[in-house]
């Protein structure tokens, strides 16, 4: 079972739009000693949606060798079927520990084909599945508790903020577990989850996809400690410094919320290069103002 922070990294390429292995060899590597409780490589961050079967099979086999075993490495599944398929099993393939579950391409679909979708995926391998509840992908109680009870999904976690739904989700899926001993996590997977990880936590989810923690591990694990010792005082003066910001320049344009992490490891030491179309970078101007936010949420971990 997972625990701590859930790193997230970005996908790296090169000038001219090649990945680069080497430089994401050096990112994982480098947030590993860090200290994430898990690593969730070429998913909604790593720009999955832009990756080939190829590249994600390197991409994944060089995450896993990066790890070398110090914590789990999940990697990223979905879009057509038969397309989600071929990820599941090529990151069976190439080592990874478990399966982030993407939504489906495009479609508006009912929850039984949901529950369907998740069937079929995850009956490529036999590695533990997260399915995530999310843009098209959205479960009800009785699809979400349905998907719980397929053997290998181990987890759910949530992008969609409807803290409503998740409050029904959660104890409908525990009732349908409930004698099996199966065990079962839910996460906080909203973009910079720790804006809105109080909430959830008061709902019982104490894990969340941090995204800050690709470029600056110091202040998402200053955060995830005052979390867990209940310190509201330094919750909230890292929300009003970092997080809340961060939001704020995350929603002036869609796609931000993968753009400004790979600026932020950027400006961190590491060129990560462009990110794909239809993707859009920072402006300069927004790379200055990225990095005035994470120079404020260090005074504070530093005060």
């Amino acid at each position: 079972m997972l625990e701590g922070v859930l790193f997230f990294p970005v996908t790296p390429f090169t000038a001219t739009g090649d990945v680069d292995l080497d430089a994401l060899r050096r990112h994982i590597a480098a947030r590993v000693d860090a200290g994430p409780g898990g690593v969730f490589v070429a998913c909604g961050t790593g720009e999955f949606h832009a990756l080939d079967v190829e590249e994600f099979s390197a991409i994944v086999r060089t995450a896993v060798e990066a790890t070398g075993g110090r914590v789990p490495v999940y990697a990223g599944a979905g879009g057509a079927l038969g397309l989600a398929r071929r990820f599941a099993r090529a990151a069976a393939e190439a080592g990874a520990d478990g399966l982030l579950l993407m939504p489906p391409y495009l479609v508006q679909a009912p929850a039984t084909g949901l529950v369907a979708y998740t069937r079929e995926v995850a009956g490529e391998t036999d590695l533990p599945v997260i399915v995530y509840n999310r843009a098209n992908a959205r479960f009800d109680e009785r699809s979400a508790a349905e998907v719980a009870q397929l053997p290998t999904v181990t987890g759910l976690k949530d992008g969609t903020g409807d803290l409503d739904l998740v409050a029904r989700i959660i104890p409908a899926v525990r009732d349908a577990l409930d004698g099996t001993g199966k065990q079962f996590q839910f996460f906080n997977g909203m973009p910079t989850a720790e804006a809105s990880q109080p909430a959830y936590r008061a709902l019982g989810v104490e894990l969340y996809s941090s995204a800050a923690f690709a470029f600056a591990p110091d202040v998402s694990l200053a955060f995830y400690r005052a979390v867990e010792e209940g310190d509201q005082k330094r919750i909230d003066a890292l929300q009003r410094a970092f997080f809340h910001p961060l939001v704020r320049l995350r929603q002036r344009v869609p796609g931000y919320a993968v753009s400004l992490v790979k600026a932020g490891v950027t400006l961190e030491g590491l060129d990560a290069g462009p990110v794909r179309p239809p993707l859009a970078p920072l402006t300069a101007q927004e790379v200055e103002e990225l990095a005035a936010i994470i120079a404020e949420g260090r005074a504070v971990v530093a005060s």
